[in-house]
């Protein structure tokens, strides 16, 4: 292992670690390389991790890593944006035991905190109190307190609550020399020296610090000025982990409004939104947040203009929040303005605010964007001329970026397109960041006005601040930490910006993958380069239809994160600590907890799409090898469903399957969960029951007095695997819904295996196991892809093009009723079969249920049912498909209340499969089981998805059911359709 300093190895510091701490101690690839970055452009490969449990731990850590002269970097919820939370030595994490809110005091209005303690946690107990905590950065539901101390954090409040300097008020440290001190006023537990070196420099403090609301860059030493009550505490914040180790802080609370109104303003571009925003100051608002039509999705309901003020005004009713909000319209000289006071339409906009920190990392034609200069401030006044000097700035470099941020405090975010992935394009990086510390110093400005200087900046200090206070921030690093233990090379004596750049380590070439990537060019490493660490898939709660990520929320560990997952990865394809690439067993256990849920793929900001990355990798982790039995048993379940019904011994299956003894040897088999119940298979498939109707449907006068109309369009109806041999009355219930609605239902085309098709000369490849296919199907090839059997996905799906060629021909849309097949078809089969035309041709043809009928039958009113609903949006529609046309249908037919969001944990084969059943139901136990539980009397319990239908009758004993058979039902008690009830049938499934 790597020697250390004193010649000792990792594997005595780690025994010595573990044999004086507490906490947690991990000196393996899988906790190393979690924690390689934060959300900078920089990666450092730590010895090790500890997480501490109290602040003897932290006592005991120091003292051993002093010992041995190895580097210590705490570490908080890791989304630093300037590389301040890597290191290479010891890294502290404080988010798993030292994160609890130890008191509250709303009369005094403080918190005490312990620094690993996420900040919407603190907000969610000081909130019945009518109080806050002023500073909300973005990264609110993840971000820590001693993360924000560390960095001085501010947020979009800034301008009405200030910095996180402005609320604290005690801090306890640890330094590096073990030396435990609480910090305050009046020099309260400076260490010795501090005091006398800040005395002999009192004119140097007094003149050389830009006085801006966000300068944030260097160490705050003019809050030791006498005058400003020599505030230790304060003059701590902003200091990024080197000068002592935090463990607990006092922090202020303010009151919070009792209300609050947005004013959105719209202008004709950036400028002028700039240029406006320090003229509302004087009104006293909440926010002034801006950000340009660049970074807006097309879709977001803003008022006209090319960039926006997102103002916000507090009162103590709705009434007077308003009145305020419409003051400062009417003050503003703007394009347009809308002015919303409902708190979801609020949450809607605020969400494309915050969102911008990830969306920002991708430009318009989908090129990469990176920080590095994320927070630059200046004053407000001069933000509108300073952003106009800043876009020539860009342009002379022949680089693009989108400001946007808190332009009334003069602070702005930006993601800049650098080439940080070639010798040229980091030479440019160098030169455009030495250039704009220039120009933001020549506008009275701070370097960072946010997210503090780590590598990013803290070269380029000297150019704000001059030589001589660079020297003095260097001589108090000296007091603090006279070993330069703690995180060296943040802020002083920085390494170069350009060096140390975690895109370094990556392949120059493309890695030979399966799927196409088409939004990463076919790159699988510019895939996993998306995840640029704003970690809000280490939100531990979710709200509205919010899926990701269930997994993370579920244990609480970083590897289980998207994020975590994301860097665990980008090891592999590095190959310095995850060694043993596509074999890695750290990366496969991190993803065997992944739901592939897609819940990344809509809720990250940047896109992630973590189920591909795991079927990508299972694809090759096991080729030529030996797979888990559940793949066998599940991955392959069309084929023995199928075999199944070629045998017609259904009813064998579901007799043997209620056999204890027989069901528990075929669970121990099959790698399925042991407390899961075998679901039972349909006595009749989908299909039979189509066909039998059809061969017997009457005719003439006999026909159904509301029957399908001869000119309705036709729609084809999938017939997915589940829907076919498990739940055939939901298929049943569709059909009858859209020729109530007069559509023209018909099955895709099917092959009898027995005898080759004749007619244009194609034949349908078989396989070896053709004969239990009994016929050849349309099938999605969802099972495989999910198990990362991609190659028999791909024959699958081959084959079932070559099924559909003549629906493809035609203009009849293909109706999916399983939302995760439906999905599979619009996102994964043209990914994965990226080479075949027809695979988009097919996927631009799926529609959902709802979709089917809004689009294809808008002139049909469904029956009328007046009752509330419980139940979940399906992970996958709410991923991929979207559900606004359910949203629409089941306001249409009078059925009230929301689904929730989340994901019911079950996921396809996840929750089946032996070692996921404890996580399974905890995810269930989010939001799921609550909706049902508290679901209102008589209200109708939906699931779209056969796996929701399947958890909650497992884990509740609840019957969920599809949209469709609710209609159904409904149309057969007002005689809409002519057709018998909808029933299951003995062994139909349901």
């Amino acid at each position: 292992m790597t020697d250390l300093p004193h010649g000792r190895d990792l594997t005595a510091l780690e025994g010595e670690l573990r044999a004086a701490v507490r906490g947690d101690v991990g000196f393996g690839a899988l906790d190393r390389a979690l924690v390689t970055m934060d959300a900078s452009n920089y990666r450092r490969v730590p010895y090790g991790v500890v997480a501490p449990v109290d602040a003897d731990d932290v006592a005991a850590v120091l003292e051993v890593c002093r010992r041995q002269g190895v580097p210590v970097v705490p570490r908080g919820g890791g989304t630093s944006i300037a590389g301040q939370a890597t290191g290479t030595g010891v890294v502290l994490d404080f988010t798993r035991h030292m994160n609890r809110l130890l008191a509250l005091d709303p009369g005094a209005r403080t918190a005490v905190v312990q620094p690993g303690l996420v900040l919407d946690r603190l907000q969610e107990a000081a909130a019945p109190h009518g109080l806050r905590f002023g500073p909300d950065p973005s990264t609110h539901s993840r971000c820590t307190l001693g993360g924000m101390i560390g960095n001085n954090s501010c947020g979009s409040h800034s301008v009405a609550w200030g910095t996180t300097a402005d609320s604290v008020r005690e801090l306890d440290v640890v330094t590096a020399r073990g030396e435990r001190l609480r910090l305050g006023r009046d020099w309260a537990g400076a260490p010795d020296g501090l005091r006398a070196l800040v005395e002999g420099d009192l004119a140097r403090l007094r003149t050389g610090f830009p006085g801006l609301p966000r300068r944030i860059s260097g160490y705050a030493l003019d809050a030791l000025l006498p005058e400003r009550g020599a505030d230790v505490a304060r003059s701590f914040c902003g200091s990024e982990g080197t000068l002592g180790v935090l463990t607990e802080a006092v922090v202020r609370l303010v009151e919070a409004p009792r209300a609050r109104a947005l004013a959105v303003l719209g202008y004709a571009d950036e400028s002028a939104a700039a240029e406006a925003a320090a003229g509302l100051l004087p009104l006293s608002p909440l926010t002034v947040e801006g950000m340009a039509a660049d970074l807006v999705p097309s879709a977001a309901a803003l008022p006209r203009g090319g960039a926006w003020l997102f103002v916000e005004t507090g009162g103590e009713s709705a009434a007077e929040a308003r009145a305020r909000a419409e003051a400062i319209v009417r003050a503003a000289d703007v394009l347009d303005a809308l002015v919303v006071t409902d708190a979801a339409g609020q949450r809607a906009l605020w969400r494309i605010r915050e969102d911008a920190s990830g969306t920002a990392t991708r430009m318009p034609d989908g090129s990469e964007a990176w920080p590095g200069w994320e927070d630059c401030a200046v004053p407000p006044a001069r933000l509108g001329a300073y952003l106009r000097d800043f876009r020539a700035l860009l342009a002379a470099h022949g680089l693009r970026g989108t400001p946007y941020g808190h332009f009334g405090d003069g602070c702005i975010h930006v993601r800049i397109d650098f080439d940080l992935l070639t010798e040229g394009g980091v030479a440019r990086f160098r030169r455009f960041s030495e250039e704009l510390a220039e120009l933001v110093v020549a506008h009275g400005g701070s370097l960072s006005g946010e997210h503090g200087d780590g590598q990013a900046r803290a070269e380029l200090l000297p150019r704000m601040y001059g030589a001589e206070t660079v020297r003095l921030f260097e001589r108090v690093k000296g007091v603090w930490d006279p070993d330069d233990l703690l995180n060296p090379g943040m802020l002083v004596r920085p390494a170069p910006l350009d060096t140390g750049l975690r895109f370094s380590v990556l392949p120059r070439e493309p890695v030979d993958v399966a799927f196409g990537y088409p939004a990463d060019g076919g790159d699988f490493s510019a895939a996993v380069r998306r995840c640029v660490g704003v970690a809000k898939c280490r939100t531990t709660s979710v709200s509205g239809s919010a899926v990701m990520c269930p997994s993370f929320r579920a244990t609480g560990a970083e590897e289980h994160s998207t994020r975590g997952r994301a860097r665990l990865l980008h090891e592999m394809l590095a190959g310095e600590v995850v060694t043993d690439g596509w074999r890695s067993a750290e990366v496969r256990d991190a993803l065997d907890l992944c739901l592939s849920c897609k819940g990344c793929r809509s809720d990250c900001p940047v896109g992630v799409d973590m189920a591909t990355y795991k079927a990508e990798f299972l694809h090759h982790h096991y080729a030529g090898r030996r797979r888990p039995a559940a793949h066998y048993a599940m991955g392959w379940l069309p084929v023995w469903l199928r075999a199944v019904a070629r045998t017609r011994t259904a009813w064998l299956v579901n007799a043997l399957s209620g056999l204890r003894p027989l069901a528990w040897a075929a669970k121990r088999l099959g790698g399925i969960a042991p407390e899961r119940e075998i679901p039972r298979v349909a006595s009749r498939t989908f299909s039979r029951w189509w066909e039998q109707r059809r061969a017997h449907r009457p005719s003439g006068d006999g026909q159904p007095a509301q029957r399908p109309s001869a000119d309705g369009d036709l729609v084809v109806l999938w017939p997915d695997t589940f829907t076919e041999h498990l739940s055939p009355s939901v298929g049943q219930a569709a059909v009858r819904v859209l020729e109530a609605a007069g559509l023209r239902v018909a099955l895709p085309p099917t092959v009898r295996l027995e005898k080759p098709p004749v007619g244009d000369g194609r034949t349908v490849a078989l396989d070896p196991l053709s004969l239990l296919r009994g016929r050849g199907r349309v099938c999605c090839g969802l099972t495989y892809v999910s198990t990362g059997q991609l190659d028999r996905a791909r024959a699958v799906l081959r084959r079932t093009l070559d099924l559909m060629e003549p629906v493809l021909e035609t203009d009849a849309p293909v109706v999916v009723l399983e939302p995760s097949c439906a999905a599979a078809l619009r996102a994964d089969v043209p990914e994965l079969l990226h080479d075949d035309p027809r695979a988009a041709r097919l996927a631009a043809k799926v529609l959902t249920f709802a979709e089917t009928l809004e689009r294809h039958a808008p002139g049909w009113t469904p029956p009328r049912l007046d009752r509330p609903v419980a139940g979940q949006t399906h992970c996958h529609q709410h991923a991929v498909l979207g559900d606004a046309a359910d949203r629409r249908l089941r306001r249409a037919a009078r059925l009230s209340g929301e689904l929730s969001g989340g994901c019911c944990g079950l996921a396809g084969d996840f929750g089946f499969e032996k070692g996921h059943y404890e996580v399974s139901a905890a995810c269930a136990e989010e939001q799921l089981l609550p909706s049902v539980r508290n679901a209102p009397d008589g209200a109708v319990v939906l699931a779209d998805g056969f796996s929701c239908r399947t958890q909650l009758e497992h884990l509740a004993g609840v019957r969920g059911r599809h949209l469709a058979e609710v209609l159904a039902a409904a149309l057969e008690e007002v005689g809409g359709d002519g057709e018998p009830a909808v029933r299951d049938e003995p062994g139909d499934g349901g």
